[in-house]
């Protein structure tokens, strides 16, 4: 099995790259923001992030497909960089730090790349440097967090058992309602210790380091998912979407330490 590790520390020069770029227009007074079709925003900084991995990946992997969220796809083969130039970029254009570069490595499985769903996370980086925190993985060789690969501490999930002893994060409320999940999103907000709206990447990295139990969020991209997936699984826990399908490609997601996520997704499909 190859080991990835040459790709892991390539991706951490791609994020400390990035975290100079992004944190240079952080909180800037002339940052340009644009709404993009979806409604969502785009600044200047999403941009300038994702063109500059870009760059470096096309000179230091011009094999690879890169996808990412403000470029789209780009190239073909069995070896697909996904990039989130800022994942949170509504908190860091309000000039909130909870924002990151997800950057991850998936590769073509048995099932070849005849679809998106073909291919599995096998390096992710996720770098938040507006909260000086760094978390990572490799496939075979565990999860870290940190502020180097020479200085960091192993992840692990957390050892918790019952849901009414577990931590549940989310990102908000309307999107269980609009999907017709939110019955079953509050039972479960009720039968659990505590609830806290994280959102975005960060309640994935707290399920990893074991300081959340459970996670979940009903609408997502790829983009969104694929680095915090291989962080979570080889920190011990799991990833599906909220069918149950292992990995980052169900539009939606719901982690966990693993011994709750039966239970997890029992309330989300509101089987409670």
């Amino acid at each position: 099995m190859p080991d990835y590790l040459d790709d892991l520390r390539l991706a951490h020069v791609l994020a400390d790259a990035a975290d100079a770029a992004t944190m240079a227009r952080f909180k800037a007074l002339d940052l340009k923001v644009e709404t993009k079709p979806d409604m969502t925003p785009v600044s200047e900084a999403d941009k300038a992030a994702e063109e500059l991995i870009r760059g470096q990946l096309q000179r230091a992997r011009p094999r690879d497909a890169i996808l990412g969220e403000e470029y789209g796809i780009e190239g073909t083969g069995p070896r697909r960089w996904v990039v989130d130039p800022i994942d949170g970029t509504k908190n860091y254009v309000r000039g909130v730090p909870v924002w990151a570069t997800l950057i991850s490595l998936m590769e073509a499985g048995p099932g070849g790349t005849g679809s998106g769903g073909g291919y599995q996370p096998v390096v992710g980086v996720v770098s938040a440097p507006a909260l000086g925190r760094r978390w990572w993985a490799a496939k075979g060789h565990g999860a870290f967090t940190g502020r180097s690969l020479a200085s960091a501490s192993r992840l692990h999930v957390s050892h918790v058992s019952k849901l009414s002893d577990a931590s549940f994060a989310y990102s908000s409320l309307s999107g269980w309602e609009e999907q017709g999940r939110l019955s079953g999103f509050l039972d479960l907000t009720r039968a659990v210790w505590r609830t806290r709206g994280y959102g975005d990447f960060w309640p994935y990295m707290m399920v990893a380091e074991g300081s959340v139990d459970i996670c979940a969020e009903p609408e997502l991209s790829l983009w969104d998912m694929a680095a915090n997936a291989i962080i979570v699984t080889e920190a011990g826990g799991s990833f599906t979407g909220l069918d149950g399908r292992p990995g980052p490609h169900s539009g939606n997601a719901a982690a966990s330490n693993g011994l709750l996520h039966d239970t997890l997704l029992d309330y989300l499909n509101d089987r409670y």
